[in-house]
């Protein structure tokens, strides 16, 4: 048999590692991002290894020039890769650079809208220390917003997208300082009455920045920097990254509305570039690593390794959805949370998770421990790429069929969570395949690895009888998973 189970040891380690810090879970077990193997943590690394033909087309394609994938489980760095080329054209036209620079794993991207979830952990750190309440009037705070019919619109309104502000004004055209764009924005009018409507906005997650300066007293960026990158040692983490690092930062977008050229090295998203660099919904610089352990300390319910950034509550408050009256766009407090079209096979009411215009994204999966980072310049040389909603999605989806398919138990869990979430048509399907792979499990444990084979054929077979009881996405997955699961043995 060329695959074993874990050791005995190992599988010891994984499990106390799940015990993490909060909740009456053991502080001292809480993991630590750190390299290891995939079975280390129960994973296949077949489906990892399938994620490099995906972005390898994505970039022969032109989806991105280049990208780096991190995929973790209990804070093990299972894959960490990079593809393609971190700077490579001079202009929209493609025009290569004569030395194009390599994309690196420790590349530095410029995160884009993922700076909205900083932002909001910022925010809930002053939360925590009872500078206000969720649904205080941000009128409370900073007066000016009222304008415009926007007294009564509450913190927690801006945090989940409700608070019904149009989802973007030219501020880069209409302003010449950082201040003057706070102005604009508080006195921007609502398109809809606050609390009726799920409209994704940047002039939400400004304010928010904007409430963070003004109850802090510090700049946005200094209070990030002290209170969280800081503290848990995410040194390539910042906004307006030094000259000095422009080697080591993926190029973005060829911009001759605004006189940049290429934007190399400074923020690509205008109204951030408005404010100085600085604003609560982008700006954020940082690489896949940082965010791994960003990524961690949420999983490890507020603490990594001795460092505390939020209390175990307030974690729970932005891992929660807050919309359960918006069907389709679930919302804790600035994440968001199961959105297949990005988070794939991840994706289920608990996880949670953003995106970034410049072709990044993040998936927590608390219930499996688990992070998935696909970090892309997908707007180098041009933001008329086609969308990598796609590759996102096969990013995660590999990572979760790593899980799902390592033993007939995790496929057993599989079918049982698609039956909760209505994907058979019938509880008997579902029954029939869960008998199937208990007795699957059965020889796994005794390592029979011929009948462990034989059974899961037959699995394939009842799964082929099965099909026109189930939706078409349990189906394939479970297929796939199968086959995997063969492999393994094989």
């Amino acid at each position: 048999m060329k695959n074993k189970f874990i050791s005995l040891t190992l599988a010891c380690a994984l499990l106390v590692s799940v015990f993490v810090a909060g909740g009456g879970k053991a502080a001292a077990t809480a993991p630590i991002v750190q390299p290891g193997p995939a079975d280390s943590v129960q994973m296949l690394q077949q489906p990892l290894d399938e994620i490099d033909s995906v972005i390898q087309q994505g970039i022969a394609d032109k989806y991105m020039a280049g990208s780096v994938v991190l995929a973790a489980r209990s804070g093990t760095i299972v894959k960490e890769d990079a593809y393609g080329y971190a700077a490579r054209y001079l202009d929209d036209d493609f025009t290569e650079m004569e030395n194009p620079v390599e994309m690196q794993t420790d590349t530095i991207f410029d995160l884009a809208s993922i700076t909205k979830v900083f932002t909001a952990t910022a925010a809930m750190h002053l939360y925590e220390q009872g500078e206000f309440n969720l649904d205080d009037p941000v009128a409370d705070y900073i007066p000016e917003f009222a304008q415009n019919g926007k007294s009564d619109v509450t913190i927690r309104q801006l945090l989940t997208h409700t608070s019904g502000f149009p989802a973007w004004i030219p501020l880069y055209q209409t302003t010449d300082s950082r201040e003057q764009a706070y102005q604009e924005v508080f006195s921007t009018a609502l398109e809809h009455e606050p609390g009726t409507h799920y409209g994704y906005s940047d002039l939400n997650m400004i304010t928010i920045g904007a409430l963070v300066e003004q109850i802090s007293g510090e700049r946005l960026d200094q209070y990030i920097q002290t209170n969280i990158t800081e503290p848990l040692g995410m040194t390539d983490t910042m906004f307006n990254p030094p000259e000095l690092l422009k080697d080591r930062i993926a190029a973005t977008e060829y911009q001759p509305q605004t006189d940049r050229g290429i934007v190399w090295g400074e923020v690509h998203d205008e109204n951030a570039w408005a404010m100085d660099g600085v604003a609560g919904h982008a700006g954020l610089f940082s690489t896949a690593q940082d965010l791994a352990v960003f990524a961690q300390m949420i999983l490890n319910d507020g603490q990594y390794d001795d460092t505390r950034i939020l209390e175990t509550g307030t974690v729970e408050k932005m891992e929660t959805n807050q919309l359960p009256d918006f069907p389709g766009n679930a919302h804790s407090l600035a994440w968001e949370l199961n959105q297949d079209w990005y988070m794939g096979g991840l994706s289920e009411p608990s996880t949670l998770g953003h995106t970034g215009f410049t072709g990044t994204s993040i998936v927590i999966s608390p219930s499996k421990e688990t992070v998935a980072i696909l970090l892309t310049n997908k707007v180098h040389p041009t933001r008329d790429a086609p969308s990598t909603n796609p590759i996102r999605q096969a990013v995660a989806g590999k990572t979760a069929d790593a899980i799902n398919a390592w033993s007939a138990s995790a496929m057993k869990a599989l079918v049982k969570d698609f039956a909760a979430e209505g994907e058979f048509l019938s509880d008997e399907a579902a029954h029939s395949l869960k008998i199937h792979l208990t007795a699957v499990s059965h020889y796994e444990d005794r390592e029979l690895g011929d009948k462990v084979i034989k059974h899961m054929e037959g699995f394939q077979s009842l799964l082929d009888h099965q099909q026109e009881n189930m939706s078409e996405d349990a189906y394939e997955t479970l297929k796939t998973n199968a086959d995997y699961l063969i492999g393994k043995w094989q």
